[in-house]
């Protein structure tokens, strides 16, 4: 497929079991927000922003996930991820699918169901009008635990991004935190996964570790800071899903 300027692919991560959603027969991401499985949410803003092809790797109650799919519209490509070592081996099984293409990836989450199609394109803008390698959607919490820190160097640009479980107590201090929405070089991004190691407390591949490659090879790395945190609030919890179904609620009504 060949890319036009204004177009981008879309890859969303939606393979996990959500163990803490305590349902191992359900999915996470077709528990319901506002009457709709979460993934429903996200494919509909990849879909608005005219992202084509839309490849969803899928894993845990991977048919009844590709089954809900069928029933969507857009340029939906689905691939397994099977067994689930991380979020960057989440994404490098969409390399297949993505052969051909040549141009910006955007990855999104399929728990992630607030954002708004205008973020995404406040980071499409920064992302192309700085001719970044990668470019992270972020925002800053009151309070950051558990979530992957943005360590930025002097100059502001992005020098890594370490998780709550590998930072240290001084990168603990750091308040701004990555969202899990990025926007990527596609060749860039799948020549880097293929460096990333399972080096790490949960023994998994990290996709936050194709930022430090970049670093490294000095490309650049931009960030954009969400105007509004709760767009990124993810659900891992039946409470959390609760807090982004009254969001949604309170958006809409």
């Amino acid at each position: 497929m060949t890319q036009q300027s204004n177009n981008f692919a879309a890859i969303i991560m939606a393979a996990g079991q959500g163990k803490r959603m305590k349902n191992p027969d359900k999915a996470k991401v077709l528990y319901e927000v506002g009457g709709k499985p979460m993934i429903g949410h996200v494919v509909d803003l990849a879909n608005a922003c005219q992202a084509s092809p839309i490849v969803v790797i899928i894993g845990h109650q991977r048919q009844a996930v590709r089954d809900y799919l069928d029933t969507l519209a857009g340029n939906i490509v689905t691939c397994v991820q099977d067994p689930q070592l991380g979020t960057g081996h989440a994404v490098m099984q969409a390399e297949e699918a993505l052969t051909e293409y040549d141009g910006d990836v955007i990855v999104l989450s399929g728990d992630v169901p607030l954002l708004q199609k205008t973020t995404i394109d406040s980071i499409l803008d920064v992302h192309r009008s700085r001719s970044a390698t990668a470019t992270v959607l972020t925002a800053e919490l009151p309070d950051p635990t558990g979530y992957g820190r943005v360590v930025r160097r002097e100059d502001g640009l992005v020098e890594k991004i370490v998780e709550h479980k590998d930072a240290t107590d001084e990168e603990r201090k750091i308040r701004e935190i990555n969202s899990g929405i990025y926007v990527f070089d596609s060749k860039a991004l799948f020549a880097a996964l293929k460096q990333i190691k399972p080096d790490n407390a949960q023994a998994e591949y990290y996709l936050t570790d194709v930022f430090a490659i970049f670093r490294q090879e000095g490309k650049p790395i931009s960030a954009v800071v969400a105007g509004d945190y709760e767009e990124i609030n993810g659900v891992n919890t039946i409470d959390q899903l609760q807090t982004v179904n009254d969001t949604y609620i309170g958006r809409t009504s």
